[in-house]
């Protein structure tokens, strides 16, 4: 078994306790960041291109509203004032690297974390009259994976012989599509139970001319693994797959006590020809983690996860799991994501 160093993203970078001013100024400036990718200015900033002021304006079609969102940037050092221009900081390529968080944070829990006071009180419930952004947390989550795991994922399945592979809780499909044009011949399967995502997903593909090789199938994860896929030929498909990925659902998966033990084994039934499963989520710190200063992501996901009353486990849970599945953990690796970590497992 194989084992990398902690990213240098784990360690903790804000400091604790946040004082008032730093917390409001972050609230806004997370909120400015989401704006500018909708936008569609942060993959120009990313790349570290000057942005004309006018051109800028003149794309979302509200020039005192853009400018405003431009000045607040420039405020907070993303970017910086040039004549007409604004030049983006090393700080506003930073920041366009990790987007994908804001998408997921802003664009995705805003709602959970604006009314976490009522869901705490009771007098709202999630599911019922508070609900999350499904395009927006799969949009983040694509993002994320292309920024900071894929160059890793790559690495990790170039030592893989895979035919057929099925990516669970897939969201855009982004991430499927870009692991079979990297392999010729080879066909995939993206499963997500969102339907935004899954119609995203499915333009995606016929955008990029991959409708022979991959395909999007809406299904709750949960359902499939209990063999319940009703198209005749998604079944076939999903029969055929020889390696199984997924990405940072694991933990829904796990979230009712009555079925967590069996989760394992009953996906290696729902895929009986898959001897390889590459798997990555983020877990719950371990007691004493949260400590002083604070990394990007897991304050926010454990408390997003508590709001939607959806559980959290440790690393060495996951590994108990999957020893009792008769899956043999081959290779473990850190992902940038803090107390994330990407298994490739092999059945015995």
């Amino acid at each position: 078994m194989t084992t990398a160093s902690i990213p240098e993203s784990w360690h903790g970078i804000t400091p604790s306790p946040i004082t008032s001013a730093d917390a409001y100024n972050g609230f806004i400036a997370a909120n400015v960041i989401f704006a500018l990718d909708r936008i569609g200015l942060l993959e120009a900033i990313g790349r570290g291109e000057p942005l004309s002021a006018a051109g800028a304006t003149a794309r979302s079609g509200d020039t005192a509203r853009t400018g405003a969102v431009l000045r607040a940037a420039a405020d907070y050092g993303y970017l910086k004032a040039d004549g007409d221009a604004y030049l983006p900081t090393a700080a506003g390529v930073e920041i366009a690297a990790a987007r994908g968080y804001f998408t997921w944070a802003v664009g995705g829990y805003h709602d959970v974390f604006g009314r976490a006071g009522q869901l705490s009180a009771g007098t709202r419930r999630y599911g019922e009259d508070v609900f999350r952004d499904e395009a927006m947390v799969a949009l983040g989550s694509a993002q994320c994976d292309q920024s900071l795991f894929a160059a890793q994922l790559t690495d990790v399945l170039s030592g893989i012989d895979f035919r057929t592979i099925a990516d669970l809780g897939s969201g855009t499909s982004a991430r499927v599509r870009r692991v079979v044009s990297q392999r010729e011949g080879s066909r995939g399967l993206g499963i997500d139970i969102s339907r935004p995502a899954t119609d995203i997903a499915r333009r995606e593909i016929a955008g990029a001319g991959m409708e022979e090789r991959v395909t999007a199938v809406r299904a709750d994860v949960l359902g499939l693994l209990g063999t319940q896929v009703d198209n005749d030929a998604e079944a076939a498909e999903v029969a055929e797959v020889d390696t199984v990925m997924s990405f940072f659902l694991l933990h829904d998966l796990l979230a009712d006590p009555d079925t967590r033990s069996s989760i394992f084994t009953r996906m290696r039934e729902a895929f009986p020809k898959a001897r390889t499963f590459v798997l990555g989520d983020t877990m719950l710190r371990d007691p004493g983690t949260s400590d002083g200063a604070q990394p990007v992501f897991s304050v926010g996901f454990e408390l997003a996860h508590a709001m939607m009353g959806v559980p959290l486990h440790t690393k060495a849970t996951y590994e108990e799991l999957f020893t009792a599945a008769g899956l043999r953990i081959d290779r473990v690796e850190a992902l940038a994501t803090p107390h994330s970590w990407l298994y490739v497992l092999q059945a015995d």
